[in-house]
């Protein structure tokens, strides 16, 4: 495994890959390059200088030449700490703005992923996908290759200086570095090791508490908190053991560094000191080497810290790329648009399987004309919620057609063809925000007049009225400030404001109290007066006034017929309705 893990650090094409969203911002990325280039050629002048003033200088006692000198050098220094600024700031500007691209065409590939998808990717991948990984990959450009070309080139514009002075003196003083490269190597494959595991346990420390947070209610209800709190420490506990292993190899490594740069500046001196006495190394070459050897130790120091971080970069953009390029997506290739639509719906031999060909729809076959309220009832596992998903495109049928007005689904642009079919769902989903921007979707086009209005129809507006702050009322995450049967009449102001020539609505009745369903089958009654309609429900009572009842039964169709049609015939539907009316005495 580490081998495949140290092939992707040099995974050229991937590399490549990174850096061809940085072609926008090529000016940066040459300029950034360019000071990489600067930083190494101005690495060892300051070392030099000092050496030309004490062997020069100072000796002479040239004052002037003295006080020019310092200027220099100071001027020097300015212009390195500007020089640096500038590359730390060019670099980490030019990631945040390529993760920022890269972020936006993950978030656009998401959001046009089929369902199919998201049924066997958890929500928590997709979410690390989209933040915490595509925050890794601006590391390559922050601390990663461009960091480590800089590196790189300093070390060897240093090398190269000291071997011009004395190459004697440099491969004294670089003698212990086969220990360093030792050190440095271990260093690098312990903190990879650590780091995999860190990432982890931070994963799974995520998930873990995402999950009991969101099921918070089961967890309290049936006394489980102890028992959830022993599986949260047992992460935690790996979560630490991970962390203070890659502390360890910090710990370690660090003082190594320091021990070898002292034993080379040991060796330098003793070796040095000598030459020194007999004229043939110069006290401004002793003291400019003590500086390179500091100024070369430094980036050394760092180096395998960055190759992981640029490890981890490589990982992360390869699980990004792997999102990028999923073909599991709804082709749009159709040129019809939706303008004029009467709603006319036809399934001819439909046979569809979420996977392989485990089919959960078998040759459904029926025809619902403009107009017309079409009720699919069944028990749970039937086909029901399958069929409103095939209808909208959500997933793509294997055998079959499915055609509106006569015209293929296949055909119609998706966009347009989604815009025409209102959806109301039985679990209605509200996004954090306000009651207007959960009704309009943040549609510029909506305006609040026509909110109102759709709210007065659906027979909500005094309710909303009555809430703080009205429409701008701020709704919590999922809703969860509102009943059930709250949020499913304002998922009714939102289809009505949409005007679908098709309406679908997924057990809308369920779970609610008499009154919401009072209100509710008001608001059903105003939505589906001239639209098509495709009703889900397990109430036989608010489907009886349908025009088509469809029984299904294991994907099949057992029966289709008015409400009167099926209860003579005593097959699947009278079976349902006695077992619903008549044992409770209700029946009619």
């Amino acid at each position: 495994m580490n081998n495949v893990k140290n092939r992707q650090v040099f995974d050229f094409s991937l590399l490549r890959r990174v850096f061809s969203f940085a072609a926008p911002y090529k000016r940066y990325f040459y300029l950034s390059m360019f000071l990489t280039v600067l930083l190494a050629l101005l690495s060892p002048v300051r070392p030099y200088l000092i050496q030309l003033t004490v062997d020069k200088y100072i000796t002479s006692q040239w004052v002037q030449m003295l006080i020019t000198i310092t200027i220099v050098q100071i001027l020097m220094l300015l212009l390195e700490t500007l020089v640096r600024f500038l590359f730390s700031y060019i670099t980490n500007w030019l990631g945040q703005s390529v993760i920022k691209d890269l972020r936006v065409a993950v978030y656009r590939k998401v959001v046009r992923l089929n369902l199919a998808y998201f049924d066997k990717t958890p929500i928590g991948t997709l979410t690390t996908r989209t933040i915490n990984d595509i925050e890794a990959i601006n590391d390559i450009f922050s601390e990663g290759i461009i960091s480590i070309v800089a590196d790189v080139l300093m070390i060897l514009a240093i090398l190269g200086v000291m071997f011009h002075e004395d190459w004697r003196l440099t491969l004294i003083s670089l003698s212990p570095f086969p220990v360093l490269i030792l050190a440095t190597y271990w260093f690098k494959e312990s903190v990879n090791k650590s780091f995999h595991r860190v990432r982890n346990a931070v994963a799974a420390l995520n998930a873990f508490v995402q999950e009991r947070i969101t099921g918070m209610v089961v967890v309290q209800a049936f006394s489980a908190e102890d028992r959830e709190f022993g599986k949260f420490r047992t992460i935690n506990k790996d979560h630490r053991k991970a962390n203070i292993d890659a502390i360890f190899a910090y710990s370690v490594f660090f003082p190594v560094v320091e021990i070898i740069l002292a034993i080379s500046l040991g060796l330098m001196v003793w070796w040095g000191a000598n030459k020194v006495l007999n004229y043939e190394v110069t006290q401004g070459v002793m003291i400019a080497f003590i500086m390179y050897l500091n100024m070369l130790f430094r980036p050394l120091r760092i180096l395998a810290d960055k190759f992981n971080t640029l490890q981890m970069g490589m990982v992360a953009s390869e699980r990004v790329f792997k999102v990028l390029d999923s073909d599991e997506h709804i082709a749009d290739k159709g040129m019809h648009t939706a303008v004029g639509m009467k709603g006319e719906i036809e399934f001819d031999h439909v046979w569809f399987a979420y996977k392989d060909e485990r089919y959960v729809l078998k040759d459904v076959s029926f025809h619902a004309k403009s107009g017309q309220t079409v009720a699919l009832v069944g028990h749970t596992g039937s086909g029901k919620t399958t069929i409103i998903s095939i209808l909208n495109r959500l997933y793509e049928i294997q055998k079959g057609r499915i055609s509106i007005d006569g015209i293929s689904l296949q055909d119609y642009k998706l966009a347009e063809l989604r815009s025409r079919i209102g959806v109301v769902l039985q679990d209605v989903f509200l996004f954090s925000g306000s009651i207007y921007e959960n009704i309009t979707l943040r549609n510029p086009a909506i305006s609040r007049e026509q909110v109102e209005h759709a709210a007065r129809l659906i027979g909500m507006h005094d309710f909303i009225q009555q809430l703080p702050g009205g429409y701008d009322y701020q709704v919590m995450e999922r809703g969860s400030t509102l009943s059930l049967g709250q949020r499913q009449l304002i998922s009714f102001i939102r289809a009505l404001l949409y005007n679908p020539s098709i309406l679908i609505l997924d057990e809308a009745t369920s779970s609610v109290d008499t009154e919401s369903e009072m209100l509710i089958q008001h608001a059903i009654d105003k939505l589906i007066a001239g639209r098509t309609a495709i009703v889900i429900a397990h109430r036989l009572s608010t489907i009886s006034k349908a025009d088509q009842i469809i029984v299904l039964d294991k994907g099949e169709i057992r029966e289709m017929g008015t409400h009167e049609e099926l209860l003579r015939q005593e097959g699947y539907y009278h079976k349902l309705y006695m077992m619903q009316f008549v044992k409770s005495g209700s029946a009619v």
